[in-house]
């Protein structure tokens, strides 16, 4: 009888601690809708690789609303990324939105740059200035295939002992 007291109450106490870090988990995350206390803008990428909703929206490094939505848009065919922004800032209608990688193996976040306008971004706003995702394996393809084009064509001019470049018999002279 004794027995079953005492694991009845570690699996009480084990409960509570579970249901303890769910509500961590949640407040630590802001897993609250920045649209819902705050005030939205749209802005138009090229290539909105790497956003889904609730992905941040940072400042100068630091967290001021998340990814709402986003959809294509028909006409032009860019992503049309909706961010929610919190209330206490305040984006310059000249400000500037890119997405930026989280490091190496992280996602991507949407870093916003305020411009110098007197004039602010009104809720439903657009930002006008945006750059795409950068497709690192991409870059890294073509940073490979640009050093093996240099690697083969290296031998083309060759120098003298004088510090001269002689050319190799054929070549345009």
């Amino acid at each position: 009888m004794r027995r079953n007291i005492i694991e009845t109450v570690m699996g009480g106490v084990v409960l509570l601690v579970a249901i303890a870090f769910v509500v961590f988990a949640f407040r630590s995350a802001s897993l609250s809708n920045a649209g819902s206390n705050g005030y939205q803008v749209t802005v138009e990428f090229n290539d909105a690789s790497g956003l889904n909703a609730g992905t941040d929206v940072r400042m100068a490094g630091v967290k001021i609303g998340t990814v709402v939505a986003q959809q294509l848009n028909p006409d032009t065919y860019f992503a049309e990324v909706t961010l929610g922004i919190s209330e206490s800032v305040r984006l310059p209608s000249d400000s500037s939105a890119r997405i930026i990688p989280d490091g190496l193996l992280g996602g991507n976040y949407v870093s916003l740059e305020p411009g110098g306008d007197e004039e602010y971004i009104a809720h439903g706003g657009k930002i006008l200035y945006a750059q795409g995702s950068v497709n690192v394996v991409d870059l890294l393809g073509r940073f490979i295939f640009s050093a093996a084009e240099q690697g083969s064509g290296a031998n083309k001019n060759k120098k003298d002992d004088a510090g001269g470049f002689e050319m190799e018999p054929g070549a345009n002279q």
